[in-house]
């Protein structure tokens, strides 16, 4: 079938829209129509960073939720008709950390068989981890679609795939935050937000909410944090700091605020051949600090999303005001270039 989606073609080219192919899904692989993605910074990066080690062309997208059309032979957990979410973070079984039990580690994650071609030439797509979420219908592995319970609009539900689990899961997987610590997140946008609501379902105690921009403070204090402090200031006595910011400052911070045994996670994507100025014997031996990295908050997405999307039905979660404003699919590529001068926490688009 052809369908839509915006395509990135080649090094300096404006992502436009283009005829995509989709062919039938195959064994362990579905076709979902998607609902709604979300315009997420990554998709920005990867055109402003030339392609970000991919092969073009690229579509675009990568944060998106929908109905399933059509399932492959072995596919029994969704049906047409679910809604689900695509995840991108899908652990691949047979690297070395799968096969020792640490899923929420793989270095490979799993890749399905590419299935969608660009019409005017037959050249295959590569979709932006693995998922290409800016078209009117994507073909992807089955394990990739998560099935939403009904009730959770998928405008908010797509949310789950990239931004706010990397956030929330920052704190509730990668380095778990334990009951009644103290918790600081550097960086307010949506990532930063998320694992302000994920340190406080995992009930710690102090949740110090940075940021240069008052606004940012205020709804992180609206979303669960306790303090509010502008960026600059100190903070100390910290159990778990998270750098949800790319600048390498971010996470020297985040080490230099901790208390003794505390836990330093880098939840942003920084810039490459960028040094850490950080003091060996003071910042890190003194403290026995840790220093952590989490990529896409290390969800392992069958039993993580669906734990997520019950506790925003739930109320644990606020995922509702993450969504400030929904746009149409032709409008993705002006949002992509607005997030160079953001504002609210998420533009979701609607197909």
């Amino acid at each position: 079938m052809t369908v839509r989606g915006l395509v990135y073609a080649e090094p300096g080219a404006a992502p436009a829209f283009e005829e995509i192919v989709l062919e039938e899904p195959g064994e362990n692989e579905v076709r979902v129509r998607v609902a709604a993605c979300g315009v997420c910074h990554t998709d920005l990066h990867v055109v402003e960073s030339g392609g970000w080690h991919m092969r073009f062309p690229i579509l675009l997208g990568h944060e998106a939720a929908g109905v399933v059309e059509a399932a492959g032979d072995g596919v029994t957990h969704v049906a047409p008709g679910d809604p689900v979410v695509i995840a991108w973070h899908v652990p691949c079984g047979e690297c070395r950390n799968c096969l020792r039990g640490d899923e929420r580690r793989c270095s490979n994650y799993l890749r399905g068989a590419r299935k969608m071609r660009r019409a005017a030439d037959g050249a295959l797509l590569a979709p932006v981890l693995r998922t290409g979420g800016f078209a009117d219908a994507l073909v992807v592995h089955a394990a990739c679609a998560v099935k939403m319970p009904a009730e959770l609009p998928l405008e908010q539900a797509c949310l789950l795939a990239c931004g706010f689990s990397t956030g929330a899961g920052a704190a509730l997987w990668s380095t778990p935050v334990q009951p009644g610590s103290s918790v600081a997140v550097i960086g307010c946008g949506g990532v930063g937000l998320a694992a302000i609501q994920g340190a406080r379902l995992a009930r710690a105690e102090r949740i110090v909410a940075i940021d240069t921009v008052p606004e940012k403070l205020e709804l992180a204090l609206q979303l669960g944090a306790t303090e509010a402090v502008a960026a600059g200031d100190e903070v100390a006595d910290i159990d778990f700091a998270f750098s949800a910011i790319g600048a390498p400052a971010g996470l020297v911070d985040a080490v230099r605020m901790l208390a003794y045994g505390g836990t330093a996670c880098l939840v942003g994507v920084p810039p490459s051949r960028r040094a850490l100025d950080l003091d060996i014997e003071l910042d890190l031996f003194a403290k026995h600090a840790t220093i952590a990295v989490t990529h896409g908050g290390d969800v392992v997405p069958q039993q993580d999303l669906p734990f997520l999307a019950n506790a925003a039905l739930a109320g644990k979660l606020d995922l509702e005001r993450f969504v400030t404003s929904t746009i149409a699919l032709d409008d993705v590529p002006a949002a992509l270039e607005a997030l160079h001068t953001p504002s609210g926490v998420r533009t979701v688009a609607l197909l």
